[in-house]
Formats: structure tokens, C-alpha cells, sequence
């Protein structure tokens, strides 16, 4: 995981918690990265700014 001022390796089996406001970039330096993102439902999947990608309404996984 790239941070601002780090990186950080996460192996296999592995997980990072990035603080909230935390400005991250998770790559992969073997050609794969999966990421599992667990964020509140009021997180916009577009950051800050509101485009036609822009999902308002989330779906939930029961």
C-alpha cells in the first residue's frame, strides 16, 4: 500500500487499516492486487467529486 510519506508490504493473507483522511494507493508489484474496501454507506464511490459515475444509491449485501 502506498501512503504519502511510506509504503507498506501486505502479503498474502494479509490486511492494512488506513485511517480515515489517510491518502493511500494500493498496487500491486507482481501485476495483481484485490482489495476489500469497507466503508461507511455515505462514502461516495467518486471521492469529492459528484459525476455520472457517481453511485447515490448503494447497494447492500445482506
Amino acid at each position: 500500500m502506498a501512503l504519502r510519506d511510506r509504503d507498506v508490504i501486505v502479503g498474502p493473507g494479509e490486511f492494512i487499516i488506513v485511517p480515515h483522511g489517510t491518502e493511500h494507493c494500493p498496487e500491486a508489484l507482481d501485476g495483481e492486487c484485490q482489495v476489500l474496501l469497507l466503508e461507511p454507506n455515505s462514502t461516495l464511490n467518486t471521492g469529492n467529486v459528484e459525476t455520472e459515475k457517481t453511485r447515490l444509491t448503494l447497494e447492500r449485501l445482506d
